[in-house]
């Protein structure tokens, strides 16, 4: 079983960039598609981006796209979500979630085993 766990959250201001880290143990990386999630304060949470097991492919949500990039290292084992330009709207819990069908790219959350418990980003303008 894979344990993953989120950082690199922060409050930042409007225009900056983050680079969101989801980490993992137990188990290597290799083995699980990894997706980001957020949820924003009253409202459900929302698909940011997935990629495959060997970062040959991923996917971001038509939104996001050209803002959101994610990618990964599995030598170490970490997934990124950089995030350039922040918005107040981006205001959010990010989450990471892993499958271990790892070629799929699936942006629905019911398809996700494994979840961090979050991290907190926090846009001011």
């Amino acid at each position: 079983q894979v344990h993953l766990v989120e950082s690199g959250g922060g409050s930042v201001q409007a225009g900056d960039s983050l680079r969101l880290t989801c980490a993992a143990s137990g188990r290597t990386l290799w083995d699980y598609a990894v997706a980001w999630f957020r949820q924003s304060p009253g409202k459900a949470r929302e698909f940011v981006a997935v990629i495959d097991f060997d970062g040959e492919k991923a996917e971001h949500a038509d939104s996001l796209r050209g803002r959101f990039h994610i990618y990964r290292n599995n030598a170490e084992n970490i997934v990124w979500l950089q995030i350039d330009t922040l918005r107040p709207e981006d205001t959010a819990i990010y989450y990471c979630a892993a499958n271990s069908d790892r070629t799929a790219r699936s942006p629905r959350e019911d398809f996700y085993d494994y979840w961090g418990p979050g991290t907190q980003v926090t846009v001011s303008s």
